[in-house]
């Protein structure tokens, strides 16, 4: 296992800047995913860690070794590839054991370490086949295969599940969980999937504009975001957000309408000032319309999903989403009113972003 400092970390492109004064500690044996949208820096960062890119300053310290300036194949790191990047004339074994012949490594060794990373991936009945006769999930487990067999204390994951489908990323996702839980390695994943860094991360970095605007366990992401942009991307579906001010009393207003926000936790004192208020859906509550403290709102549809559903309701000229029981959902009709629970939910500041 092994920690990763990363400190200042910049990069530009023909005058575009891709990273932004990136900073992280990664702890050893930690699965750290980076999230967020295309364009943010997430992929470039992960190049610039395994050296596939050179940083314009900054410091990536491996284990108390500074590496800028080395060579990936001198850092010590395993990289699985969103395409696969298998060789297509080799066999499954060859594709494994190819790295190691290069490098020297004792044929001995070389057939414990396939044989090891073959039962552990449950490829063995494949060794003998080539990459065009394997399915998307079982080329997967090959490029994880061939990243596994070097020993190294560190795999990166760059999308290494976008080109498969739902089903098989799903069953993917968990036996890399169930992977990194066994092995105890350093992982950092780039995903712009936010079901993969909520269900597979001990932390996320979320991404924006070549920054990392959060970087936290995944239910404290989701709690209390740290920004407008986080709130807006992690979760589905996203955060309802309503422009208003704060009156400096408790108030949050809105129009012509007061929401009392004493039940919320600011992060320090605060005074009046253009602020956004933000709630997830499971934290509305559906009242008959006129209830003290509720919203005028007006259903729009409702989405059955199975187990439960989500509403959908015009509320002072927005839309807004609320999680609903399924018999509540078929009965929902007309005019209602809304009720947040302040305990639960965000505040913004409207110049800065960030959360209050």
């Amino acid at each position: 296992m092994s920690s990763i400092s990363l400190r200042q970390i910049k990069k530009s492109f023909a005058g575009l800047t891709i990273l932004r004064s990136v900073d992280m500690e990664i702890e050893k044996g930690e699965f750290i995913v980076i999230l967020g949208p295309s364009g943010c820096g997430k992929s470039t960062l992960l190049n610039v860690i395994a050296g596939l890119d050179d940083c314009d300053d900054g410091q990536i310290v491996i284990d108390g070794r500074d590496v800028i300036g080395l060579e990936p194949s001198q850092r010590g790191l395993a990289m699985v590839f969103q395409s696969y990047a298998l060789f297509p004339a080799m066999t499954v074994r060859r594709n494994l054991s190819f790295g190691m012949e290069i490098a020297g490594t004792p044929k001995a060794e070389i057939v414990d370490k396939v044989a090891w990373v073959a039962k552990l991936l449950q490829i063995e009945p494949l060794l003998e086949r080539k990459p065009s006769q394997l399915s998307g999930g079982q080329r997967q487990r090959v490029a994880i295969g061939r990243a596994l067999v070097r020993s190294s204390s560190i795999c990166l994951f760059d999308e290494p599940l976008s080109n498969l489908d739902a089903k098989l990323r799903a069953e993917t996702r968990v036996e890399l969980k169930q992977l990194h839980e066994t092995l105890k390695s350093t992982m950092i994943y780039v995903t712009h999937d936010q079901i993969e860094a909520m269900t597979m991360a001990d932390r996320v970095a979320v991404m924006h504009k070549g920054k990392v605007e959060q970087f936290a366990h995944p239910q404290s992401i989701y709690e209390k975001p740290a920004s407008l942009f986080v709130a807006g991307f992690v979760g589905s579906p996203a955060m309802n957000f309503l422009d208003g001010r704060l009156d400096g009393a408790g108030r949050f207003i809105t129009g012509d309408i007061a929401i009392d926000v004493s039940a919320y936790a600011f992060e320090a004192k605060q005074g009046a000032g253009e602020a956004v208020l933000g709630v997830r859906c499971e934290d509305i509550t559906v009242t008959e319309r006129g209830v003290p403290g509720s919203l005028p709102a007006t259903l729009a549809f409702t989405e059955l999903l199975g187990a439960d559903a989500l509403g959908w309701f015009d509320c002072l000229g927005k839309r807004f989403s609320t999680r609903l029981g399924i018999e509540a959902a078929r009965a929902m009709k007309g005019e209602v009113g809304l009720t947040f629970d302040m305990g639960k939910a965000s505040l913004f500041s409207k110049d800065t972003e960030q959360r209050l």
